[in-house]
């Protein structure tokens, strides 16, 4: 009878010692799921770890707590693979965490440095998030955190951008803090980073060569940050890597504002009274054109042939010159002659470059432009126009003075007088 006791008694015991790890207990405070593997424990006001906790977890949630320090008492959860601390107290991450982990948030806590020591063991770890501290140091150390894809430490203190980053990261948040330079050779080893977040910091330039190694870059945020967009020395690489760059950038730097070292070209002169005139526009097009390496003959072409209905038409279907309203004196004097008329479509039809070479002979060292009016198609200083022509307008000078043309007035009035002055001298003659 004392026999049966003993055992009952010993049996009792194991399972009053076992029961709780191996079939597993629940903390009254926190909620479990999963074969009470995954604990959530969140927002229970608890400034110590509850009692009860497996050994096995995989998942355990102490946000919305009151921790203030939890350095060493997580060790023990082997299994662990993700561990939720964020809004507590904490003012540095919890030492000795297990090596299991896969992954680590720890947001808006009191966090002021990220020591070596912090992640130095971390291999599995994968997600580390440190975002919304007041961190201004943080400390990698280099071939460590191999397996860590996604960094956030965006919201805290930071002045230079992390070192020692692993080289098989592929997400970096480092927005919101007040990074104002990115030390030499600190991101050419991620060649594997395709988000990289740095807006709301105090960037005023990217150094040289800084994002070269980046190939594998999809996105990039930019924006909110004081750029010198003046500054011709060390702005110019991140405005011409932007433009070249296959990333989406979000905020390109001085996208509103003018580049004063892009270009050193004069800006255009403002277009005086006399620049209104459509022949003018016309003429100085033409030496623009002219003055262009090797220029399209069929814009040439094209030109001249409105140059042509516009000036030669009038000589030849006009009879009467135009006149000033209340006057008789006639607007130009029209050519007399099938070879002045030859010479003005000349001039007409040539453009400035053609125009200049062909009248220096004529007027001396003199190079400017004839002006040409569009009232009637006919030059100003007609008077002073060379009576040779061009030799590649040959064809049409013959076809010019081949057409019938219609004797004006003015050519019309020597031939009356001559033939009033012979019948008056006819009729004077003494008759035999």
């Amino acid at each position: 009878m004392e026999y049966q006791i003993l055992n009952t008694s010993t049996c009792l015991l194991v399972l009053l010692v076992f029961i709780p790890t191996g079939l597993g207990i629940c903390p009254s405070s926190c909620k479990c799921s999963g074969n009470d593997r995954n604990v959530d424990c969140s927002g229970r006001n608890l400034t110590v770890l509850p009692q009860g906790l497996q050994d096995n977890l995989t998942y355990l949630n102490l946000s919305f707590n009151q921790f203030v320090d939890l350095d060493h008492q997580l060790t023990r959860f082997t299994n662990l693979r993700t561990l939720d601390i964020s809004n507590n107290w904490l003012k540095n991450v919890p030492a000795h965490l297990p090596k299991s982990l896969w992954e680590l948030y720890a947001t808006n806590n009191n966090i002021k440095v990220l020591q070596k020591l912090d992640t130095a063991y971390q291999w599995n770890l994968r997600v580390l998030d440190v975002s919304r501290n007041m961190v201004e140091r943080a400390v990698l150390i280099n071939n460590t955190l191999s397996s860590l894809k996604f960094l956030n430490l965006s919201s805290n203190k930071l002045w230079t951008v992390p070192t020692n980053m692993p080289y098989n990261i592929e997400t970096v948040d480092l927005s919101n803090n007040f990074l104002s330079q990115i030390l030499p050779g600190t991101l050419v080893r991620l060649q594997h980073l395709t988000s990289l977040y740095l807006h709301n910091n105090k960037f005023s330039y990217i150094p040289d060569k800084a994002f070269d190694q980046l190939s594998q870059l999809q996105v990039v945020t930019l924006y909110n940050n004081p750029w010198s967009c003046s500054d011709n020395q060390n702005i110019p690489y991140v405005l011409q890597w932007v433009q070249g760059t296959a990333a989406r950038v979000v905020g390109a730097p001085c996208a509103d504002q003018p580049w004063p070292w892009a270009s050193t070209t004069p800006a255009p002169a403002q277009p005086t009274a006399l620049d209104s005139s459509p022949m003018i526009k016309g003429t100085k097009a033409a030496d623009r054109e002219a003055s262009a390496a090797a220029p399209e003959p069929t814009k040439v072409t094209k030109t001249h042939k409105q140059f042509k209905a516009k000036a030669v038409t009038p000589l030849a279907t006009q009879r009467h010159p135009g006149l000033f309203p209340g006057t008789e004196r006639p607007l130009l004097h029209y050519p007399d002659s099938p070879q002045e008329a030859a010479a003005t479509r000349t001039i007409l039809v040539q453009d400035s470059a053609e125009g200049n070479a062909s009248l220096a002979p004529a007027t001396g060292a003199s190079t400017t432009p004839m002006t040409l009016s569009i009232t009637s198609g006919m030059p100003t200083n007609y008077s002073k126009m060379p009576q040779s022509t061009s030799a590649t307008l040959g064809e049409e000078e013959a076809a010019a003075s081949a057409e019938p043309r219609v004797p004006s007035r003015a050519s019309r009035r020597p031939m009356g007088l001559l033939l009033y002055l012979a019948a008056l001298h006819a009729l004077a003659l003494p008759r035999h």
